[in-house]
C-alpha cells in the first residue's frame, strides 16, 4: 500500500456534514506558471453515518457518459437526503477530459495504467497516487464509469471482478443486480494489474466499472443507464431511501471475456474493414475482418477470423490500424458459479 502523503491538496473536508463543492489541487509547475496547480472539480455530500460511495468519471478524457451523468448528479446533491457520504469526481483525469483525449496532454500517461501511482511522479501518476492513498481508503463502494472513447465502441455493459471472499461477493452481486445493466461482464485484461480496479481490489472496497458507449460521443442509452443504475445502487446500499427507477425486465445477461482467444488484434498496419457488427453472435472460425494495404491495393486483403465464439461486445471505430491494435473483442455466456470459481 502507498504510505507517502500525497502532494495533492483539497479545499473540501471529507468529514464535514452537508454539501461541498471544491477542487483537488494538482501541483503543476511549468514554463508559464512556476507555482501553479490544476484544479480538479470534486463534490462531497455527507449526512448521517452510512457507507461512503466514490463515483468517478473521466478516467479517460474521451469518454463522456460518466462525466455527464455525474455532473447531473452533482446538480442534485445539495437537495439529496442521504445516510452516508458521496464523493463525486466527474473528470478524474481532468487534463485529458479538457483535451478530449484518452491520455493526458501533459505527460501522455493513461491514468488507468499507472496505479498505484507515485507521489513525486508525473501529473497523471500523482492523481493515481492521491486516489490510492486518500480516496480508496475512505470508500466502501467504488464505481468508475468508462466508455470506448475515440478508438472503440461498446455495448453498454457493467464490468465486474467477483471477490474471493463469499460475503463480499454476495454483497457485490446484490449491487450488480440493483444496477440492472443489460449485460454484466467478467473481464480478462490479460494480466494487466496497473488499473484503477486492481488498485481498488487491494483496498478491498466493493467495486465495479463499466463501458457505456464509445466513439467519443455521449450516448442517450449509456447516460440513462448510468444515472438510473446509480440511483438503484444508492438505494441498495441504504444511502438513499428513494428506490430509483424500476429495473428493466431484460437485464443481467452474464458474460465472460476468456483470455486472448476472445480478442481480435491487427497483425500488421493497414485499413481495418470489419465483417461483424457490434452485438453480433459469432462463431469460431467466422470471418471477422480484413486488413487492406493502401500501399499495395492490388494485393489481396489479409483476412482475420475469430478464434472463439461469443457476443461481439466491442469494436474498433478507427479504420487506420497499426500492428497490435485491438480491433474488438467477444464475450461468452457464463454463470455466477463459473465466474466465481477462479
Amino acid at each position: 500500500m502507498n504510505q507517502e502523503k500525497s502532494l495533492i491538496t483539497t479545499d473540501v473536508d471529507f468529514d464535514q456534514d452537508g454539501f461541498q463543492a471544491g477542487t483537488l489541487r494538482l501541483p503543476y509547475s511549468h514554463d508559464k506558471s512556476g507555482y501553479g496547480h490544476i484544479p480538479i472539480p470534486i463534490a462531497v455530500l455527507k449526512r448521517g453515518h452510512g457507507p461512503t460511495v466514490l463515483l468517478t468519471g473521466g478516467n479517460h478524457g474521451d469518454e463522456y457518459e460518466g462525466p455527464v451523468a455525474l455532473m447531473k448528479l452533482v446538480h442534485r446533491m445539495p437537495s439529496m437526503q442521504i445516510n452516508g457520504r458521496l464523493i463525486v469526481i466527474p473528470g478524474l483525469n481532468f487534463p485529458a477530459l479538457l483535451n478530449g483525449s484518452r491520455t493526458s496532454p501533459i505527460d501522455k500517461a493513461n491514468l488507468n495504467r499507472v496505479f498505484p501511482g507515485r507521489r513525486n511522479g508525473s501529473p497523471t501518476e500523482m492523481i493515481a497516487h492521491y486516489v490510492d492513498t486518500e480516496l480508496f481508503p475512505r470508500a466502501d463502494f467504488v464505481f468508475d464509469i468508462h466508455a470506448g472513447g475515440a478508438s472503440t465502441n461498446y455495448l453498454p455493459t457493467l464490468m465486474v471482478a467477483p471477490p474471493a471472499d463469499r460475503v463480499r461477493r454476495d454483497n457485490l452481486r446484490r449491487l450488480v443486480d440493483a444496477f440492472a445493466a443489460p449485460r454484466v461482464m467478467v473481464m480478462d485484461l490479460l494480466g494487466e494489474d496497473r488499473t484503477y480496479g486492481a488498485a481498488v481490489a487491494r483496498h478491498e472496497a466493493l467495486f465495479f466499472c463499466g463501458e457505456f458507449g464509445g466513439y467519443a460521443s455521449c450516448g442517450v442509452e449509456g447516460v440513462e443507464l448510468v444515472e438510473s443504475g446509480i440511483r438503484r445502487v444508492l438505494h441498495a446500499l441504504d444511502v438513499c431511501a428513494e428506490p430509483g427507477p424500476e429495473a428493466p425486465a431484460n437485464h443481467g445477461r452474464l458474460l465472460r471475456v476468456e483470455g486472448d482467444g476472445h480478442y481480435l488484434f491487427a497483425p500488421c498496419p493497414g485499413i481495418f474493414e470489419p465483417v461483424f457488427r457490434l452485438g453480433d453472435e459469432v462463431a469460431a472460425g467466422q470471418l471477422a475482418a480484413r486488413i487492406h494495404d493502401p500501399h499495395a491495393p492490388w494485393k489481396p486483403a489479409l483476412e482475420l477470423r475469430f478464434k472463439r465464439s461469443g457476443l461481439a461486445v466491442c469494436i474498433r471505430s478507427l479504420a487506420r490500424v497499426e500492428a497490435g491494435d485491438c480491433l474488438g473483442h467477444l464475450a461468452s455466456d457464463t454463470t455466477w458459479a463459473e465466474a466465481c470459481a477462479e
